[in-house]
């Protein structure tokens, strides 16, 4: 019987081991998040340049993911796959930005396609408040202020 046990107990282990090394492969596999809107070319096919225009153009293609800063701007659709790996941050891997401007009278002017390998990143908010204490070391910064106190003023 003392054999019998041993023999269980070790076909429990290789069970278990096998169990786990399953999990920490499955937890080690990319997970990919996709966002966003971007018309294939079959639809973009629909949309005629000098005839449709921004009424026509949203029922064609759909509403935009947004849309120029100007009233009379144009409609940008984007799209983008992130994939995120184990412990690393997110990393975008494919990005799609489809570009339909109109001209005054509100007609298609033309149709553009980019992709993450187009360009650049584009910071589109940049709320940085600039401060004049950059020139300023540590020390002037601390040694700056020596005199300025008003004691009457904190009473």
């Amino acid at each position: 019987m003392g054999r019998q046990c041993r023999a269980d107990r070790g076909r429990r282990v290789r069970a278990i081991c096998a169990a786990v090394a399953m999990l920490a492969v499955g937890a080690c596999s990319p997970i990919y998040r996709d966002h966003g809107y971007v018309p294939t070319d079959e639809v973009l096919s629909q949309v005629a340049v000098g005839v449709d225009t921004r009424e026509t153009v949203a029922e064609t293609v759909g509403t935009p993911s947004s849309s120029g800063v100007l009233k009379d701007s144009g409609y940008y659709y984007v799209s983008q796959r992130m994939r995120t790996y184990t412990y690393h941050e997110p990393e975008i891997i494919d990005r799609q930005i489809v570009a339909i401007s109109f001209d005054q009278r509100g007609v298609v002017s033309n149709i553009e396609r980019f992709t993450l390998q187009d360009g650049n990143v584009v910071a589109l908010s940049r709320r940085v408040t600039d401060s004049n204490i950059e020139s300023l070391g540590f020390l002037a910064q601390l040694f700056g202020n020596v005199g300025r106190f008003d004691i009457g003023s904190n009473l």
